[in-house]
C-alpha cells in the first residue's frame, strides 16, 4: 500500500499559489487535505471548496496563546504544512508539533526584504526603491523568527527599469507557481 502525504495549505488571502499546488497534487500520493486561513473573506477559502476541500478559520486568541491549532491538525492527518502567502508569525507550539515540516515561500531573495511587515507589493516597492537588478523568490523552512529558517531553494528574476510593484509581482508569481509545487514534491519525496 502506498503512503498518501496530507498537506495543510495555510493562507490569509486570494490564494493563488494554494491553487497551484492543489492542482498540481490533484489525484496523487500527496494531496492537500486542510486549507487554514485567519482571513474569513479570503479567496483561498472558496478555492478549497470548489476543490471539495476541508477548511479551518483559526483565530488569534487559539493560535498564539491556546495551542496553536495543533490538535485539529493532527487530527486531520496533516503530515506537512505550507505557508502560501499567510501573514501571521507561525508560533513555537506549532514550530515544535511539526519539526522540520513547515515551509514557507517569500517574494525576494532572502536574507534581503525579509522580516516582519515585509509581504507582497511591500517587498516589490523596497527591491524597486533599492534599484535591485535582480529579484526572485525564496522557499525556506518555518523557524521562530520571520523569513529565517534555512534557505530550501532559490530562483531569480530581473528587475526591469520601469518596473512597478505590480509588474515586478507577475514575474514573481509566475516564479512561485513554477517551482513552489515542484520543491514540495521533492521534499515530501525525499521524507519518505
Amino acid at each position: 500500500m502506498l503512503f498518501h502525504q496530507k498537506i495543510a495549505v495555510f493562507a490569509s488571502g486570494a490564494g493563488s499559489n494554494a491553487q497551484k499546488i492543489i492542482e498540481f497534487f490533484s489525484g496523487k500520493q500527496i494531496s492537500v487535505t486542510l486549507v487554514v486561513s485567519n482571513n474569513p473573506k479570503s479567496g483561498v477559502l472558496e478555492i478549497a471548496r470548489k476543490h471539495q476541500i476541508a477548511t479551518l478559520l483559526i483565530e488569534k486568541e487559539q493560535f498564539f496563546k491556546g495551542n496553536a491549532y495543533v490538535d485539529e491538525l493532527k487530527e486531520a492527518g496533516v503530515q506537512f504544512i505550507v505557508l502560501a502567502g499567510f501573514l501571521w508569525k507561525i508560533p513555537p507550539a506549532l514550530i515544535q508539533a511539526f519539526p522540520h515540516c513547515i515551509i514557507n515561500i517569500h517574494p525576494a531573495l532572502l536574507p534581503k526584504y525579509g522580516g516582519k511587515g515585509m509581504y507582497g507589493h511591500l517587498v516589490h516597492e523596497a527591491v524597486i526603491k533599492n534599484r535591485e537588478k535582480e529579484s526572485g523568490i525564496t522557499i525556506h523552512y518555518v523557524d521562530e523568527v520571520y523569513d529565517h529558517g534555512k534557505i530550501i531553494f532559490q530562483a531569480t528574476c530581473p528587475v526591469l527599469s520601469d518596473d512597478d510593484a505590480a509588474s515586478l509581482a507577475n514575474r514573481i508569481h509566475l516564479l512561485e507557481h513554477e517551482y513552489y509545487p515542484q520543491i514540495i514534491k521533492e521534499l515530501l519525496h525525499n521524507s519518505k
